[in-house]
């Protein structure tokens, strides 16, 4: 089973051994204030997540199950329980507490992280909660990336894994692969659970799961990985799967892992990494790490927030189609000269102003999500 924690959205997943999707369940995530600040929705999660494993275990056995979860997110437990939940990253810190923090932030070409808005930068979060829980620390918690967080929520094994740690965090050195100056100066780096790979079994699911959910205690919980990566292996998988077939030679590709975010990711075939210096972090590109802790440039916008607006919220979807209807929806927004211009999520563009607009907004529901697919 795939526990995937997304900003907007949490689905849980059940596959066959041999790759065929069984069921999928979702949940729109909420953003709790705890107490003056917005965090993520870890105890509506989990929630959630105990009655649709105990649905799953009545539909097949269950063998393994693997977190994967947005990036710029970490829990700090203390003594068995959650401590403090992760800060939601769109929460505008103070531009007090934020100037302070980027006068310690290292070079982007040391880093691969782009010095990001609100809490994008893992980092700029931690400060923040120094900050303003000058006791946040006390009892020596402990920091868990966020798809370690339910990898430890569910086995009771604390770990932390690269992919995570290497996704714009100001926290890694993705070249040396190790934790940064500012991370190890600051304390950070001695906090965060030893690493384990992503494939790594943590250990069973612990007794109080098997109880709540009714799995049985052989069902192994694996470290799991940021969500983007875990796209970027499954596409890797694939194209071996496929030169092996064709017996051609390997080449460069790009992947589009999309949510919330549309992360772009290329890996280049038997090439070195070409280096931080040929990203313009000012657009928006970045460097992340592969489940092997090898560089990954990559380049991404807030392309499901975008949806999400045009469509009229998080929940909006389109109607129910087929694919000629589709086609001359399509066909009708292009003769109509409808179309969106760039762009109407503050994510995308963090170094200037939204300034998106429709030309024709269609009135049908179908033309209106044609021109959403098509920008």
């Amino acid at each position: 089973m795939v526990l995937d924690v997304g900003k907007t959205l949490t689905k849980a997943s059940l596959w066959s051994s041999t790759g065929i999707l069984l069921e999928r369940r979702s949940r729109l995530n909420a953003r709790p204030d705890a107490g003056g600040y917005l965090t993520l929705d870890a105890a509506g999660i989990e929630s959630w997540l105990a009655t649709t494993l105990h649905d799953f275990s009545r539909m097949q056995r269950i063998g393994h199950i693997i977190p994967v979860g947005h990036g710029a997110a970490a829990a700090l437990i203390r003594e068995g329980k959650l401590h403090a939940p992760p800060l939601d990253y769109e929460y505008p810190i103070p531009g007090a507490i934020h100037l302070e923090y980027d006068e310690h932030r290292e070079p982007f070409l040391l880093t691969g992280s782009p010095a990001l808005a609100a809490g994008l930068n893992l980092g700029a979060q931690l400060h923040f909660l120094e900050r303003t829980q000058p006791d946040i620390w006390r009892g020596e918690p402990t920091v868990l990336p966020w798809p370690q967080y339910w990898s430890w929520r569910l086995s009771g094994r604390a770990v932390s894994e690269v992919t995570s740690l290497g996704c714009h965090t100001d926290l890694w050195y993705p070249i040396a692969a190790s934790y940064s100056r500012n991370a190890l100066n600051r304390g950070w780096a001695a906090r965060f659970a030893p690493f384990a790979r992503a494939d790594a079994v943590v250990g069973p699911i612990s007794a109080e799961w098997t109880e709540r959910s009714g799995l049985p205690a052989d069902v192994n919980v694996l470290c799991g990985l940021h969500d983007s990566n875990a796209a970027l292996l499954a596409a890797r998988a694939a194209a071996s799967l496929a030169r092996g077939a064709s017996g051609s030679e390997g080449g460069d590709m790009t992947v589009l892992s999309t949510g919330t975010w549309f992360v772009a990711m290329r890996t280049p075939d038997k090439m070195p990494f070409a280096g931080l210096e040929n990203l313009p972090p000012d657009r928006d590109c970045l460097v992340n790490v592969d489940l092997n802790g090898e560089p990954v440039p990559s380049a991404r916008f807030m392309g499901g927030r975008e949806i999400e607006i045009l469509m009229g919220g998080a929940e909006g979807q389109p109607v129910e189609t087929n694919d000629d209807e589709g086609h001359a929806a399509a066909v009708a927004v292009i003769a109509n000269g409808a179309m969106v211009l760039p762009t109407f999520a503050a994510g995308s563009g963090p170094y200037g102003p939204c300034s998106g607009k429709w030309l024709s907004m269609p009135r049908d529901p179908l033309q209106r999500w044609a021109a959403v697919c098509l920008y």
